[in-house]
């Protein structure tokens, strides 16, 4: 089982004394007990080194040693599961932001900021923390009780893949409808392809991590109602290489093909797509189908700045981009399929 939030053992930094009660204050009034704070940063290595952190709070401006060098310091750790850092900091701009996420940050807050939003995203940060690391300790059972524990464990891995994608619809306006939807059409296509029953369920039970680092996406961009600004989409493809550390580095099948549609699901086939203008079968086949079945489901659905198209013109538009953003196979099969697909809408609607 994962252990409850409020046992997490949060670290908060920052060199304000009065920062430091404030927060301490507003994670005790949400239940959290295991806190620990420090004005100095220079000793969030010793700390971490005697007690690792399920999560930290980090401010970024700071003497001696600023945020940027406590993220440099915190990866040269040999940590079994890096804990998730959450920076606060006065700086609102686009390139702070940025640079924080590419220093090795899990998600950005400026302040001043309201603390329900805070204390969603540590929330979150901590359950998908506490997720992986159940992961990470399982991998080790693996070796030790392979015969008696393979069948608990696989059913563990699946808990930890169903809180993993909660997580994310707290912070997106998905509906936990669609990311079941996307999970049973994805592997509709997969078997309609011929795959195994292995590889479907390992289809099944990973697509719907496609856009777990929607997490690390700041709620200005990510619940935007209109179109979003350059430097705003440039943040939102950010969420493909945020959803690849999140997943980490386990080695399982589950994860590997997770990570794999995570890193492709956005590609097209005419190489029109991000993050690495992949095109052709040099997209992975599991990015091409999420690719598609994700398409499809967001055009059938209503969205606060579009209402849901009906069937007739989904297909449409997804037959029209047959070579285009669609592998033209998987077109032809989705259209031979589509009662089965929309079966799969009605059934689960929300």
């Amino acid at each position: 089982m994962i252990p409850s939030l409020t046992e997490a053992r949060i670290l908060i930094v920052d060199d304000e004394p009065a920062n430091l009660k404030l927060l301490q204050k507003m994670l005790v009034n949400q239940g959290y007990s295991n806190i620990a704070a420090l004005s100095d940063p220079t000793r969030v290595v010793d700390h971490v080194q005697t007690e690792v952190p399920d999560i930290i709070l980090l401010d970024i401006n700071m003497p001696r040693m600023d945020g940027y060098d406590v993220m440099r310091a915190l990866k040269r750790q040999n940590f079994a599961v890096p804990p998730p850092i959450l920076v606060l900091t006065a700086q609102r701009d686009h390139e702070t932001m940025v640079r924080c996420l590419s220093s090795g940050a899990r998600d950005f807050l400026s302040k001043p900021f309201e603390f329900q939003e805070l204390w969603a995203r540590v929330r979150n940060l901590i359950e998908a923390q506490l997720a992986m690391k159940m992961v990470h300790n399982q991998n080790d059972l693996l070796e030790e009780e392979v015969s008696k524990r393979t069948e608990e464990l696989r059913f563990s891995r699946l808990e930890v893949v169903r809180r993993l994608s909660i997580a994310a619809e707290y912070r997106d306006q998905e509906t936990g409808g669609h990311i079941m939807r996307i999970s049973k059409m994805s592997a509709l296509l997969a078997r309609s392809l011929g795959w195994s029953d292995i590889e479907c369920d390992l289809m099944l039970n990973a697509s719907p991590l496609h856009d777990i680092g929607k997490i690390g996406i700041p709620d200005a961009i990510l619940q935007k109602p209109g179109r979003l600004d350059p430097g705003e989409w440039e943040t939102m493809k950010g969420h493909v290489e945020i959803g690849v550390r999140i997943l980490g580095e386990d080695r399982s099948p589950l994860f590997t093909m997770a990570r794999e549609i995570v890193m492709t699901h956005h590609e097209k086939w005419d190489g029109g797509g991000y993050p690495a203008g992949l095109s052709g079968e040099n997209i992975p086949l599991s990015g091409r189908i999420v690719a598609l079945v994700d398409v499809y489901d967001a055009l059938r659905s209503e969205r606060p700045y579009k209402k849901a198209w009906d069937s007739r013109s989904a297909q449409s538009f997804i037959a029209e981009q047959s070579g285009k953003h669609f592998d033209p196979e998987l077109v032809e099969l989705f259209s031979k399929n589509i009662n089965e697909f929309e079966k799969i809408r009605e059934r689960h609607q929300q």
